[in-house]
């Protein structure tokens, strides 16, 4: 069985994308959020496995107690609906083609109609669409893969740790590197892809902008975190962070006002990095830049 929000509004606890499958055996991957709706929902699945039924139905769930009909039995406001579909082996070939392309790192389109799922190969402009007249009459599209993309510049080891800590977020990640050998490289098994550049002034023919862009300057030392900020500060990105010290960050920005780099370059870096947690380890200060990232991409944060 396959269970996936397709759309969600309030406080809703699953957002639009969230899916879960289970089968008759009784085990289960994923979330549509957790709960009591969750739980409801999913017993209602096993129920139709046992009973043989095949289902491909679009349910709404109200949250809230004053509603009668499909009240999630949560109070916490919004609404959300949910497709709940069987899985039959003619949907094998589908299925076998997004695994394939998911391994691959390639995207596509999650498409489910009234009569079920399906997927192709093109690649969408938006993340999510969804658009219903009735239970009988909606389409949902999702663009598979990974939706958001971080580039870091530099290898050491607080780009290892922050690769770790963002591959576990779904992002897609390039780690970029002008030293060849280094340990923390060859450690770093979590980066999608490790890219060895002669000089940090390469940068903008990688790491082109966009609204699902992210962007961490971490280099070893203050000349070569120049190199890639004057290489890309130009561009705009949706999290464009540099690691650096108040003091060194301070006087590298007065050195571009004295260069005339224009102020509306300089205000959209983020630094000092990261969450103020006082971090004071690699791992530590991975968390609060991802915290921070967290914050931008779910729009708390400007």
């Amino acid at each position: 069985m396959l269970l996936y929000v397709l759309e969600s509004t309030g406080s809703s606890p699953g957002r639009q994308g969230f899916f879960m499958t289970l089968n008759a055996e009784g085990e289960m991957s994923g979330s549509l959020g957790g709960g009591i709706m969750e739980h409801k929902l999913v017993e209602r699945a096993f129920a139709s496995m046992r009973n043989s039924e095949n289902l491909y139905t679009l349910i709404p769930q109200y949250h809230k107690k004053t509603t009668g009909v499909h009240q999630s039995g949560m109070i916490c406001s919004g609404e959300q609906w949910i497709w709940l579909q069987t899985i039959n082996t003619s949907d094998a070939t589908w299925i076998e083609n997004l695994i394939s392309d998911l391994q691959q790192h390639q995207a596509g389109t999650l498409q489910i109609r009234p009569d079920g799922c399906s997927y192709n190969r093109n690649k969408p402009a938006d993340a999510f669409y969804f658009q219903m007249n009735n239970t009988d009459d909606f389409e949902y599209r999702e663009k598979t893969g990974h939706h958001q993309v971080l580039h870091i510049v530099g290898g050491g080891h607080c780009a290892l740790a922050l690769s770790k800590c963002m591959r576990d977020l779904d992002f897609y990640i390039h780690v970029y590197e002008t030293r060849s050998g280094l340990n923390t490289i060859l450690k770093n098994r979590y980066a999608h892809s490790i890219i060895h550049v002669n000089t940090y002034h390469e940068m903008a023919q990688y790491i082109l902008p966009g609204d699902n862009v992210y962007v961490v300057i971490m280099t070893f030392g203050y000349r070569t975190d120049d190199e890639a900020l004057k290489a890309i500060i130009h561009q705009s990105y949706k999290y464009f962070g540099v690691l650096g010290s108040k003091n060194k960050m301070k006087t590298l920005f007065e050195q571009y006002r004295a260069q005339n780099i224009p102020e509306t370059h300089l205000e959209k870096v983020y630094t000092p990095i990261g969450i103020p947690i006082h971090s004071k380890t690699p791992e530590e200060i991975a968390i609060s830049i991802a915290a921070e990232i967290i914050q931008v991409k779910n729009g708390s944060k400007e």
